[in-house]
Order: C-alpha cells, then sequence, then structure tokens
C-alpha cells in the first residue's frame, strides 16, 4: 500500500512498511506480527539521522525537522512511526521500550545502516526513551546522541507526568472527535503564551495556536487513526521504562557526543528528569531553554535544528578523532590508558 506522506515528496529518497516480524522470525503471522512504517529523506552522505517520535505521534510530527535537514546536501535523514501509531503495525500490548528499540534496529538492518560510528539518533519524550534502549544495544554505531524532554525512568509512579499532563492525556483517549482533541493537544504541547503570539515568518499574520492547528489537522487527515490498543500500549511502554544507572553510565562513555534538551514549562515529562539524566551521563552536555513545553522541536524549530548541526558535528569529529588515535596506536604499539 502507498500511504501519502506529509512531507515534501521531491526529498523523499525512499518509503514503506519494513516487516519487523517476518524479518525477526517471531510468532505467527497473526495479531503479532507488524510492520514498521518508514521514510528517508535526503541523499547526502556526511550524516545519517534517525528521528524517533514521542508518545502516540506519528513520524508527520517531524515536519520541522524533515523539511530542513531533508533539503540538506549533507543529511540523510529516516523518520518511522512506532508500532502502535501512525501506518505502522499493532502488534498485542502492552509495549515496552526494550521492544520499541529493537523494532528501530530491525528497521536500520533493513535499510542497510549499519556500519560503525554512522549513525547520529534523536529521541524526544517517549522516542528519547527508545533512544536509550537502541544506544545500550549498539553503541559502536552511533556517533551522537539527542535525548529531548525524555527521562530515564524508574518506578511506575515516577513517570507519571505531571497532574495536568495526566488530565489531558485521558480526555484524549477518550475523546474521539479530532477536532475536539486539538485545543487539548495544543495545551499540552506548548505554552498558552506562545500558542497566542504571532507566529515567526508567516506572511497572514497567524498566530501559533492557528498554525500548529492546522498543521496538526493535516496531518491527522493523512494518517492512519491510531488503535485503542496502540495508545494504551504506547503508555505501557512510558511508564514502565527504566534505563538503570549502570547502563547510563555505559552508554555516556560510549556514545562520542550525547545532547540532554529540555524546556522549562514542560506538561508531560518534568524537566527534573533531564537532570537526572545528565547525574548519571557526565560526560553529556545539558541544556535548558526557558519558556519551552513539551513540543520543544516545533516550539523552538530553528534553535533545536541548528542544536542538532551542533551535535552531529561535533559527534562525527569526535569519532573521527577516536578512530584516527585508535589506528596510530596500533601502528606505533603504544596506548594510552
Amino acid at each position: 500500500m502507498d500511504f501519502p506522506t506529509a512531507f515534501d515528496p521531491s526529498t523523499c529518497v525512499r518509503k514503506g512498511l519494513c516487516p519487523v516480524t517476518k524479518i525477526r522470525g517471531e510468532g505467527p503471522e497473526l495479531l503479532e506480527s507488524h510492520s514498521l512504517y518508514y521514510e528517508q529523506h535526503g541523499r547526502g552522505t556526511d550524516y545519517k539521522v534517525v528521528f524517533i517520535m514521542g508518545l502516540n505521534s506519528s513520524s508527520f510530527s517531524w515536519a520541522p525537522q524533515v523539511q530542513h535537514f531533508g533539503h540538506s546536501t549533507e543529511h540523510s535523514i529516516l523518520v518511522f512511526d512506532n508500532r502502535g501509531v501512525g501506518n505502522s503495525g499493532y502488534p498485542r500490548g502492552p509495549y515496552t521500550t526494550a521492544g520499541m528499540a529493537q523494532d528501530a534496529i530491525t528497521l536500520l538492518d533493513f535499510i542497510g545502516w549499519t556500519a560503525k560510528r554512522e549513525l547520529h539518533i534523536v529521541g524526544i519524550s517517549l522516542g528519547g526513551m527508545i533512544a536509550q534502549e537502541l544506544a545500550s544495544r549498539i553503541p559502536d554505531r552511533i556517533a551522537s546522541m539527542v535525548l529531548a524532554v525524555t527521562t530515564p525512568g524508574g518506578r511506575i509512579w515516577n513517570n507519571f507526568p505531571p497532574w495536568n499532563g495526566i488530565c489531558a492525556l485521558t480526555r484524549l483517549l477518550f475523546t474521539p472527535d479530532v477536532t475536539k482533541k486539538v485545543p487539548t493537544v495544543m495545551n499540552m504541547l506548548f505554552p498558552a503564551s506562545w500558542l497566542d503570539s504571532k507566529a515567526e515568518d508567516d506572511p497572514a499574520g497567524r498566530t501559533n495556536r492557528q498554525v500548529q492547528t492546522e498543521a496538526y489537522l493535516r496531518r491527522v487527515a493523512i494518517t492512519t487513526p491510531q488503535q485503542f490498543v496502540g495508545h494504551i500500549s504506547q503508555m505501557a511502554a512510558g511508564l514502565t521504562h527504566h534505563c538503570a544507572l549502570d547502563r547510563l553510565k555505559f552508554i555516556s562513555h560510549s556514545i562520542p557526543k550525547i545532547v540532554i534538551l529540555t524546556g522549562d514549562e514542560d506538561n508531560l515529562v518534568l524537566p527534573q528528569h533531564s537532570f537526572e539524566l545528565k547525574d548519571a551521563m557526565p560526560e553529556a552536555e545539558l541544556i535548558r531553554w526557558a519558556e519551552t513545553g513539551h513540543g520543544i522541536h516545533v516550539q523552538r524549530a530553528k534553535e533545536f535544528n541548528r542544536l542538532l548541526e551542533r551535535t552531529f558535528r561535533e559527534g562525527r569529529e569526535r569519532s573521527l578523532l577516536s578512530q584516527s588515535t585508535t589506528t596510530l596506536e596500533s601502528q606505533t604499539g603504544v596506548f594510552i590508558i
């Protein structure tokens, strides 16, 4: 089936379904069977970037990043729908971040992105939790990683959003009318002050609320409606996520460049969790942006994209330096400890 794309088709290199279950040879081809919908944009060879989206959101939510990096001559980017949302399949739940990370690895192998230190991972919210699991499994393939508005997890009650986030998610779960979901989605993701201000670079002079409402409805109109099982199962993955201290330290030592990014007005993931990540990952860089909500990649799109460019560049430089040092040491027989 040829699904419509929300992005510029001129930048699309390939898209389709990765038969995850069939590749892994797991279970009968019944309810357990699922595929991941993916799109690859851009033809650059310097940076291969993997964007991992958050809770109950499709890959089409990466619009500002696909628009920016898809037209770049240096970047090739991969976006995909996690299991249980968008055009991907719906295996039996509940899901785990570990299982969703294994889906991503299967997809990366499927498209041939398997070389050492060639990947730049960007995970937001639940996607950041999946990125942690991904990094603990294939650290040698990753040059840089951005963990945005996310958490290391822990006990279930520590993983719950703030009260207003819980209320918003509950309303969305039991609101079938898409148009009635919009106010809840907007207020959950963005600060009210930003929503009511004029949108930057909008010739019509609309507010950010108007621009984002139209974008949301446009995405939803061309995306397969999410099933209840996907909604609940992805929430279960977020609530049960836990990347323990020893694994975080391992990731911190293993990935050349890591950035932890948060805002200060997040209704879904408390900013303090980013500081917890930093405490466990001393080599990582921690950044907090003021007056910024959970939808950080949209609200601060230009700054977010510039940060990604810097992170990718530094990750690549550190990877190349490390490889050069290792080569020199092996040639001279002198090893630095």
